[in-house]
């Protein structure tokens, strides 16, 4: 469950920031920046078993990925890009304008300024928004069994599948199979996302406790 995870934020991850960064510093407000904000906007509202069923015609089965750990990866990670970008973008528009504008007037370049000053001011944002797409993408189950599959065995690759706890709670509760297991797993699962999110907040608190003392 992790694993399949983090595979998905390893992708998400930097394309959704790098197109918040592209949308906020980069480009004007035009009607493409406007048509590329409407639709990440309607993809986050998009179900996800139509997420799964688009993972499951066009990486399992087109590109020939198979049920495996990469195609649930994908996506995973298709699902939760709206959500990084659109929290990236909201982010990084916090941030102070006299920031760039120092920045600029010690020399620096527009990318040197985006990583020295914008980024490191919006971090505790965006970690927000990778945390909550974590969480959705641990917590997923349609777009899982399309594209990652059943299997008991533990993967050896990439390219093997796997089963993910949710998905075994939803085996084990909507077959019968044994509904102590189901509430078990359900359990662990409930724990640890509960346990992640706390390292997680502990981390970004600690980081806007640094951006203050600066």
């Amino acid at each position: 469950t992790i694993v399949l995870g983090l595979v998905s934020l390893l992708i998400a991850t930097p394309l959704g920031v790098g197109s918040a960064i592209y949308l906020t510093e980069y480009t004007h407000e035009t009607a493409l920046t406007r048509a590329i904000r409407f639709g990440t906007e309607s993809l986050a509202g998009v179900p996800s078993i139509i997420f799964g069923l688009f993972g499951f015609i066009f990486f399992v089965t087109y590109l020939q990925m198979g049920w495996s750990i990469m195609a649930g990866g994908l996506t995973l990670a298709l699902m939760v890009l709206p959500t990084i970008i659109r929290t990236a973008e909201e982010s990084i528009r916090t941030v102070p304008q006299s920031y760039r504008n120092v920045s600029y007037s010690l020399g620096a370049t527009r990318w040197q300024m985006v990583t020295t000053a914008v980024l490191p001011s919006a971090l505790p944002g965006i970690l927000t928004g990778v945390i909550l797409a974590f969480g959705r993408a641990v917590s997923e189950t349609a777009a899982v069994i399309f594209t990652a599959g059943t299997a008991l065995n533990l993967p050896k690759s990439a390219f093997s599948p796997v089963r993910t706890m949710a998905v075994h709670f939803y085996i084990l509760a909507v077959e019968g199979i044994s509904l102590e297991k189901a509430y078990a797993t359900g359990a662990v699962l409930i724990v640890t996302i509960l346990i992640i999110n706390v390292l997680a907040t502990t981390l970004i608190t600690r980081l806007v406790k640094k951006q203050v003392r600066r």
